[in-house]
């Protein structure tokens, strides 16, 4: 089994009802949720002018590699109505992993850690939130890595 950490958010309709959906559909598809953050609400980074964002992130146990976490991940948002018509546009649901274990993966279609998420507050403040030991571990394991 493997700990993961996953980011959600949602700007368009019921925000906190998509992020709720997207928990529980986690949990049915067979991942363990072992903790989840605040609910959060933030300004929209990059992309054009939308509506504020809900976001939050939990800690999951799972036993799918990355790629098949992506793809059910991936499948959520598409169940739950996300579009991607515009790039980092509006969407009823956004679900992003940021770590796997403390695997270290680049490839075209997914990179753990996240590679933005250092610099986005409304990730790192609901992580450190959960893990704040984890969250230091990661920025000094980042720096050793450059």
């Amino acid at each position: 089994m493997a700990i993961a950490y996953i980011a959600l958010g949602s700007n368009l309709g019921d925000r906190v009802s998509y992020i709720m959906s997207a928990v529980a559909s986690l949990q049915e598809k067979g991942a363990s949720v072992l903790k989840q953050s605040t609910i959060i609400e933030t300004d929209p980074v990059g992309g054009p002018p939308q509506p504020k964002f809900l976001n939050a992130v939990v800690k999951i146990e799972t036993r799918l590699s990355p790629v098949e976490l992506l793809n059910q991940c991936q499948g959520i948002e598409k169940e739950l109505g996300r579009v991607r018509d515009v790039p980092s546009g509006s969407r009823t649901i956004d679900l992003d992993i940021l770590l796997y274990d403390r695997l270290v993966l680049d490839t075209p279609r997914l990179t753990i850690p996240h590679p933005r998420m250092f610099e986005r507050a409304f990730v790192l403040e609901p992580l450190k939130e959960m893990e704040p030991a984890l969250l230091e571990e990661c920025v000094h394991a980042r720096h050793k890595i450059r």
